[in-house]
């Protein structure tokens, strides 16, 4: 466990171990598709981000075992329409806001540009003039995650 997620309840740590699968299964399925690229793009960066020696590498080292199974268990939990589920992830990405206090600054604040670098990522994976980087109009309205406010916004 990442010490920085000690103050957390186990309900809110589960909520940050949760959201960057989240995030993936939001942009992937912002165009009612989650596509085999979108996930494997997904693994990817959790593989590359587990690397580092900060705590949310380290969050991101423990999320990297098994991280298709665990996305494929969470996306099951949701409804398979994106218009149906896009409003539950995103409430549920939001509810991070109230945990920002409980948080080192620092912590949350990689943590939260992390979560944009996977949703970019992500989205720019799959779709344009032969799948080469093109993000589409759904993934565009969600990549910014405006559901979750910067933890050091002023």
């Amino acid at each position: 466990m990442v010490a920085e997620l000690s103050k957390l309840s186990s309900g809110e740590q589960e909520l940050v171990y949760k959201a960057p699968l989240l995030v993936c299964i939001l942009i992937a399925g912002a165009d009612g598709t989650i596509d085999r690229k979108e996930i494997k793009k997904g693994i990817n960066i959790a593989q590359k981000k587990q690397k580092g020696s900060d705590s949310v590498s380290v969050l991101f080292k423990e999320l990297a075992q098994d991280f298709e199974d665990k996305l494929k268990i969470i996306e099951q939990g949701y409804p398979y329409e994106a218009t149906q589920r896009t409003p539950l992830i995103s409430d549920e990405l939001g509810q991070l806001n109230a945990l920002w206090t409980k948080m080192p600054q620092s912590f949350a604040k990689g943590y939260y540009d992390m979560l944009l670098m996977l949703a970019k990522e992500v989205a720019s994976s799959s779709g344009g003039l032969l799948g080469m980087n093109s993000i589409g109009s759904e993934e565009a309205r969600l990549i910014k995650l405006t559901m979750i406010q910067n933890p050091v916004a002023g």
